[in-house]
């Protein structure tokens, strides 16, 4: 009995990615902070490399 348990919890375990996947609160949350992270740090680099006046 205790080996069919085993083999069960074995066989049931679900990989992380497939976890992440099958979640869309996650997609959600990574579909609108990438974007928004790498936005602003374009922005920044563009911010940053605008020429002083004289």
């Amino acid at each position: 009995m205790s080996q069919e348990t085993t083999d069960a919890q074995a066989s049931e375990r679900i990989p992380a990615m497939q976890r992440i996947l099958d979640n869309p609160f996650i997609l959600l949350f990574i579909g609108v902070v990438f974007p928004s992270v790498f936005y602003i740090i374009w922005g920044i680099v563009e911010i940053v490399n605008i020429p002083l006046a004289p």
